[in-house]
């Protein structure tokens, strides 16, 4: 398209007058053509430089023994910022490719900005400052990333217990994919964190992101990343994933028997060839990490039912840790007790706390559905509930929920009405239980329209341990509705 020809005119004077302001506002500016020779200099540069020599059509090493114009218009790229050393003084240069309106490469020009390169110094100044500050936070994110457990940190002197800290040890010392078992609030996150504490791989990235707690659809842009523009509404950078926040450490995944199965043939993927695409990228990127899973739910039923891959299953497999529940290690009740209030009395205001003799008779009689995580949230509670600086069996079974397992060797505690079935013959104090819990949840989900989420909610459950109860006590998907 041909332009107005006063539009034309003004280029062309934008142009002249852009050249005369370099040329007055530089120390020093010069024109080469396509072979590197001198179609143009300013005095001041000739002065500079003290050539006494016509300089025109001379080769520019000639004339600037260190100049890099020739790289300039062989290259064709600019180089915007560069020191070049003139005699004993340092000068501050800037180059750039010059090309006809065909976009034919046909010369270079160059702008001595300064004679001195202190003149750069408020920049550089500012620059440094910058990257001091990337540098800090850079370590406090890294610091953020680190493990904050250790194996020594795992309470317990139980044989079970001894035999996990046994195999964590190993597991550590070994690169392999490590799958951890066992129930909610046995310490799975914690074990991973000690594992990944005790490995060569310490001073990395531990990286741990829960999949039952990240929506369906947001799941793989958060494990993979996104690329630049990959949808409406995306951010213009690259978004980094999980998966590459972790490069060189551990990614841990937790509650992975909740993981979709579309998203288990990518994640697959990246443990057999360790490598994984971005959402909406087609650039393969190459990760080395280690990865630890966890989950509560039974994944051999899982594999058999066809919710989880079996070759997924297999690559998980390889190095299996089962934490043991706290009802089959009450022996390390009375430890683990201390340490938890040791930890209430250090982040709280309350007074330091012991443990009567028949309160830890009391803890070890009752059966710890929701294990060591429950175990703290009713000492908490206590601690909240009384001034006493020792904790009585009272004390303990005013903190316990009022909806919890009866406690062992208390069955006559029980009203008979309840242990006895409508024949009139005794029930087992089991299938109370089995019965009560089946009702409650049967009464949830009536409650919430069948969503499993505010069902679990509402009985105070992970969604994840709302399935596996579920399937536990034989409740079908289509009887949410029945009493």
């Amino acid at each position: 398209m041909s332009l107005d020809p006063n539009f034309e005119h003004l280029r062309a004077r934008a142009v002249e007058s852009l050249f005369q302001h370099f040329a007055d506002a530089c120390v020093g500016l010069i024109v080469v053509d396509k072979d590197a020779r001198i179609a143009w200099i300013g005095d001041r540069y000739l002065e500079l430089l003290g050539y006494p020599k016509e300089p025109l059509g001379k080769p520019v090493e000639e004339v600037i023994p260190n100049s890099q114009m020739r790289h300039v218009v062989e290259s064709g790229q600019p180089m915007l910022i560069d020191l070049m050393d003139i005699g004993k003084r340092t000068i501050v240069v800037t180059r750039l490719p010059l090309r006809d309106d065909g976009g034919t490469l046909i010369g270079a020009i160059g702008l001595a900005l300064f004679d001195r390169a202190e003149h750069l110094r408020p920049l550089m100044s500012k620059y440094q400052r910058l990257q001091e500050e990337l540098t800090r936070t850079r370590q406090e994110l890294a610091n953020e990333r680190r493990a904050k457990y250790s194996l020594s940190q795992m309470i317990g002197n139980s044989e079970a217990m001894r035999e996990v800290k046994r195999l964590a040890r190993r597991a550590a010392q070994m690169d392999s994919t490590v799958l951890l078992l066992g129930e909610t609030g046995t310490g799975k996150e914690l074990l991973a964190h000690g594992i990944h504490a005790a490995s060569p791989r310490a001073n990395a990235p531990f990286v741990g992101v829960n999949v039952a707690a990240i929506p369906e659809n947001l799941l793989e842009a958060e494990l993979f990343g996104v690329a630049p523009g990959a949808y409406t509404g995306a951010d213009r950078r690259l978004r980094e994933g999980k998966f590459q926040l972790a490069n060189g450490g551990t990614l841990f995944l937790d509650e992975i028997g909740d993981m979709p199965l579309p998203l288990q043939a990518k994640l697959l993927r990246v443990l057999q060839e360790r490598e994984f695409e971005a959402v909406g990228s087609n650039k393969v990127v190459r990760v080395d990490l280690r990865i630890i899973a966890a989950t509560s739910r039974d994944l051999d039923a899982l594999v058999r039912d066809k919710q989880f891959r079996a070759d997924l299953y297999y690559r998980l497999n390889v190095v299996p840790i089962t934490l043991p529940p706290l009802r089959d290690r009450t022996e390390d009740i009375a430890s683990i007790a201390d340490r938890i209030l040791d930890d209430l009395t250090l982040t709280s205001a309350s007074p330091s706390r012991d443990l009567a003799a028949e309160a830890i008779a009391a803890l070890k009689a009752y059966d710890w559905p929701g294990n060591v995580r429950e175990l703290r949230n009713v000492l908490e509670r206590v601690s909240a509930m009384t001034d006493d600086v020792t904790l009585t069996p009272a004390h303990i079974a005013a903190a316990l929920p009022r909806s919890a397992p009866a406690q062992r060797d208390t069955t006559e505690e029980v009203p008979a009405s309840l242990l006895r079935s409508v024949g009139g013959s005794p029930r087992a104090l089991t299938d109370v239980l089995k019965d009560t819990e089946r009702a409650a949840i049967i009464g949830a989900l009536a409650r919430t329209g069948g969503v499993k989420a505010q069902a679990a909610k509402l009985l105070g459950i992970s969604r994840a341990s709302l399935y596996e109860r579920m399937q536990a006590l034989g409740i079908r998907e289509d009887m949410q509705g029945s009493a």
